[in-house]
């Protein structure tokens, strides 16, 4: 599918927003603009890089303008998420509707809350008991608002916690692939020996970006395609099998978590987050797939590609 040149606008240039923009280049026919607070980012050759604040919304509607899409991936500090999120959508989202573009905005599942370990479906009620997860819903459903009153054409995409390359500040980020291509216990939240969906971040970016080609996805939220479920133990353990080592995990009691947290603020915010991973936390992508089609890499795959990024690309002193 080709959409002659049209001009796709992606905010954020971490993990997310990269892998949009490789997906997008890949595709080839379409111009790419990029957007972050520094404009500097290493891009594939013609990609334009464009800096500045998010929040100002003359400022997003001058980036956004000519732009048939826009993939909203910004992600602020963890510990800041309900000072800074909601502006920056606001304004990402103002830059979208000047253009008259479609806006296709990254979300993860904080905005269900406890499932008690039913599969987590799209059609779940929103009932976050936690701050960062008040904060999705309340995000999420102004989207919804922009989109059903005509505002902008919106569509979201979810996914479950992230790995791959450039993912450090993960649940199966640095903890975990850094610390075993070191030769460190891995180290996990909650208990290891439940059910717990991984999304692999280059799917996630495929996943965006086909929410942006295709009208019907507009108007809800879709869960994208993820790898097989296994329990965090079983995850680690063949992470550890491609690294060669013996595996190795630790699993922090939730009382030293409590007090490393007096000391790390984002350690102290991952503290609330802590019931996805001692329930089974497993992500339906079914409506996706049925859809779309299936474009999960497998699982064995994923981990290969994540554990070389680490070896060989991960930036040396981050």
């Amino acid at each position: 599918m080709t959409d002659n040149g049209q001009l796709h606008v992606v905010f954020g240039t971490g993990a997310v927003g990269m892998a949009v923009i490789e997906e997008l280049a890949q595709r080839g026919s379409r111009r790419v603009r990029v957007v972050n607070r520094s404009g500097r980012a290493r891009v594939p050759h013609g990609v334009e890089v464009v800096g500045g604040d998010a929040t100002d919304e003359g400022f997003t509607r001058e980036a956004s303008e000519g732009a048939s899409v826009v993939y909203f991936a910004l992600n602020p500090p963890y510990y800041k998420w309900p000072e800074l999120f909601p502006g920056l959508q606001a304004g990402v989202l103002a830059g979208a509707a000047a253009a008259g573009a479609k806006l296709i905005a990254m979300e993860n599942l904080y905005m269900y809350g406890p499932t008690h370990g039913r599969p987590i479906t799209e059609d779940l009620p929103y009932a976050a008991n936690t701050r960062k997860g008040r904060v999705r819903a309340r995000m999420s459903e102004e989207l919804m608002e922009a989109h059903t009153s005509g505002r902008v054409r919106v569509a979201i995409g979810r996914a479950s916690d992230f790995f791959g390359p450039r993912v450090l500040a993960s649940a199966a980020g640095e903890q975990v692939f850094g610390r075993a291509v070191q030769g460190k216990s891995a180290q996990v939240a909650g208990d290891p020996d439940q059910p717990h969906t991984y999304t692999y971040v280059p799917d996630i970016g495929k996943g965006l970006v086909i929410l942006g080609e295709r009208e019907e996805a507009l108007g809800q939220a879709w869960h994208l395609p993820s790898p097989e479920t296994l329990t965090t133990r079983q995850f680690v353990e063949m992470i550890f099998e491609e690294v060669g080592k013996p595996a190795r995990i630790q699993a922090p009691p939730k009382i030293v978590l409590r007090t490393l947290g007096l000391f790390n603020p984002i350690l102290r915010e991952t503290i609330e987050m802590r019931y996805e991973f001692d329930e089974p936390f497993v992500l339906d992508t079914s409506d996706f797939i049925r859809t779309f089609g299936d474009l999960a890499t497998p699982l064995r795959e994923a981990i290969q590609r994540t554990v070389r990024w680490y070896r060989e690309e991960r930036p040396a002193g981050t």
